[in-house]
């Protein structure tokens, strides 16, 4: 699953909100108890990001970029805890070394995590500069062979025609191609995450993940936002 960092932000733009931390725990417990592996990755953007603080502040691009790599971080161990008071067994895995807090990512090791029951949580992008967390996300999932990436957006139901917080005659995709998704340049992620999903049958459910109930009902397979997959088929 990717959850946003302005999703963790709950009705603010920044910072962090503890109804949205635990509705999120709350929601990941109702399917591990189903034997559910699942791993998240966190953005960052409701702390800071890179883009943003660069083209603000002056700041060189890459150095921002790397800000924005630790605010996930932060996020990341705010989600660690709050599992954790849910009765949840996690690790937290970083793209940049910080032992102090959390293990680095290594692969083998992350995928022994969840064959245990242990909600692994991914910090830090990819590691690099210029990937989002989005990117980091389809990475991640591709790596520990997930069945389906899961992203979780703050208070959109799936994807559009066009924003709907703009135009209420915005129509919601049921199912999309990746394709679809590439040509329309819909906002479902950026270009390089979908392309990655695409060429590794990687399926993308986008939805709403203040709702309450929407992560068991994406998981167990209803019908829940917008499926991006290899045929739309139907909308």
């Amino acid at each position: 699953m990717k959850l946003s960092g302005e999703a963790l932000a709950g009705d603010g733009l920044s910072g962090l909100d503890a109804h949205v931390l635990r509705l999120v725990a709350h929601e990941v417990k109702s399917v591990t108890v189903h034997g559910v592996q699942v791993a998240i990755v966190v953005g960052g953007g409701n702390i800071i990001r890179g883009a943003d603080v660069s083209a603000r502040l002056g700041i060189d691009e890459v150095t921002a970029h790397h800000m924005g790599m630790l605010a996930t971080a932060v996020n990341a161990l705010a989600l660690q805890d709050m599992m954790e008071k849910e009765g949840l067994t996690t690790r937290v895995q970083t793209a940049i070394e910080m032992h102090q807090i959390a293990e680095p990512f290594i692969r083998r090791r992350a995928m022994r995590h969840l064959e245990k029951g242990r909600v692994v949580i991914f910090a830090g992008g990819t590691g690099s500069p210029y990937f989002t967390t989005d990117t980091a996300a389809a990475l991640r999932a591709i790596e520990i062979e997930a069945d389906a990436l899961l992203m979780a957006k703050k208070g959109v139901g799936g994807v559009y025609d066009k924003d709907p917080k703009h135009h209420p005659d915005a129509v919601m995709f049921r199912r999309l191609a990746y394709m679809d998704v590439l040509n329309q340049d819909l906002k479902v992620m950026d270009a390089t995450a979908v392309a990655l999903c695409k060429d590794n049958d990687m399926d993308i459910v986008v939805f709403d993940v203040a709702e309450p109930g929407n992560v068991k009902r994406a998981v167990l397979g209803e019908e829940v936002g917008t499926l991006v997959t290899a045929s739309s088929r139907a909308r």
